[in-house]
């Protein structure tokens, strides 16, 4: 889910003309959280982060009451329980996410083919072929979130529109457990009432230097020359950032076919200027990609790191490696290499990826190196089955280790003091 600034105004109907609106967003709200209600409903209505427990680690989700609190993901959970120290914290579980997305994508994969899965909790679809079958862009909305509901039992948001930025942004103002249609001669009216930071890539360092231009909003900001906002953020810049302000985005939705890649990345609504920090949600992350990939019985060969900017600027940097693996070990030695070798760019970073391609079953008899030792993996796969019946907070990297608030218990309730 996004975080980034939203609009009550924008929280309203912009008309019922669908006709040029074909491209649907959808969006599980807190899907980890959501997800975790089903096999918790006693939580229904309560503080739930899902990351790290005993202070370890960071967030990977939260519900929507624990977010009023101001919890977010990647946000550190010594952090996020200082901010929310009534939450219930559950520790992650890749597996069960992962099979419940399957079944939501499915029920996406029955409206039409053109589907772009852009994460475990969120597609775009292009409804221009199934119109003819199932109705208009809003009734088929409408049709997903009920079944989605009915079937899987979890919630989701959706945004129609012309195109995949404005359906993004639609989605999320959908939010909790909505739908909002935008129509194609309402786009800049609803642009329009937007802060600048609604728009992707504007974080707060691009906030601040449009802000001092006297450039708040999205209105103002499409009124502005390109010119102007060049000498404001650069060339491409401001170049996108106009583009966008004016609802532009030729993007179509790109079915993908095939898995060639075990991924995941986090944008930072607060940008990460500690490279300490930096480095602990890379660890994270290769720790979860290196899971993946066993629990799928798959090694990779090849390893990428994505970071972007506060400008959005992105760079990718990867490295293949003499062996595939399926160790986080592995691969974030390769990570770390790639990361000290980067600079941190000016505001920050918005976004950090890990990614593994090169992906081979793990069973295809890959010959080991001269000096490898086949044991050097069980203690990462040993730990993979105190994880499955402990639950994934039971045990953690040290380095993911912070040292938790003495005066909180390991469920974020206060001990008493004396």
């Amino acid at each position: 889910m996004s975080r980034a600034p939203r609009a009550d105004a924008a929280r309203r109907s912009w008309g019922e003309d669908d006709s040029a609106t074909p491209i649907l967003h959808v969006d599980m709200d807190a899907f980890f959280a959501s997800v975790e209600l089903l096999e918790h409903p006693e939580l229904a209505g309560r503080p739930v982060i899902v990351g790290g427990r005993d202070g370890r680690g960071v967030v990977s989700a939260a519900s929507y009451e624990a977010r009023a609190f101001g919890v977010a993901s990647a946000m550190p959970m010594n952090e996020a329980l200082r901010r929310c120290p009534q939450a219930v914290v559950l520790p992650v579980r890749h597996d069960l996410y992962s099979a419940v997305s399957r079944r939501v994508m499915s029920i996406l994969g029955e409206v039409t083919p053109m589907l772009e899965r852009v994460s475990v909790d969120e597609a775009f679809l292009d409804v221009s072929g199934a119109r003819r079958r199932m109705g208009s862009p809003v009734v088929i909305g409408r049709w997903i979130r009920r079944e989605v509901h009915d079937r899987v039992g979890v919630p989701a948001s959706v945004g129609v529109a012309a195109t995949k930025f404005v359906a993004k942004l639609a989605s999320a103002h959908a939010k909790p457990d909505g739908l909002l249609l935008i129509p194609a001669d309402a786009t800049q009216d609803f642009l329009n009432v937007l802060p600048v930071g609604a728009l992707w890539g504007v974080g707060d360092k691009s906030a601040q230097a449009l802000a001092r231009w006297g450039i708040t909003d999205v209105r103002q900001l499409a009124a502005t020359e390109v010119r102007r906002l060049e000498r404001i953020l650069g060339t491409a810049a401001a170049r996108q950032l106009h583009d966008l302000s004016h609802g532009i985005d030729p993007r179509p939705v790109a079915p993908q076919r095939e898995e060639k890649s075990v991924g995941t990345e986090t944008t930072f609504f607060d940008n990460i200027t500690d490279r300490d920090h930096a480095r602990r949600v890379l660890l994270d992350q290769a720790h979860q990609c290196a899971a993946r990939l066993r629990a799928g019985g798959m090694r990779g060969r090849v390893v990428v790191l994505k970071a972007r900017g506060a400008d959005f600027t992105t760079v990718t940097r990867s490295r293949t490696i003499a062996a595939p693996t399926d160790l986080a070990r592995d691969l974030f030695a390769v990570v770390e290499a790639l990361f000290d070798a980067l600079p941190t760019p000016g505001g920050g970073f918005r976004l950090l990826g890990v990614r593994v391609e090169g992906l081979s079953r793990g069973d295809d008899g890959v010959q080991l190196l001269l000096d490898d030792d086949p044991r050097r993996g069980a203690p990462e796969r040993a730990a993979d089955a105190v994880r499955r019946r402990w639950g994934s907070g039971a045990l953690a990297p040290a380095t993911l280790l912070s040292r938790p608030d003495p005066t909180a218990r390991p469920d974020g309730t206060d001990r008493p003091r004396g």
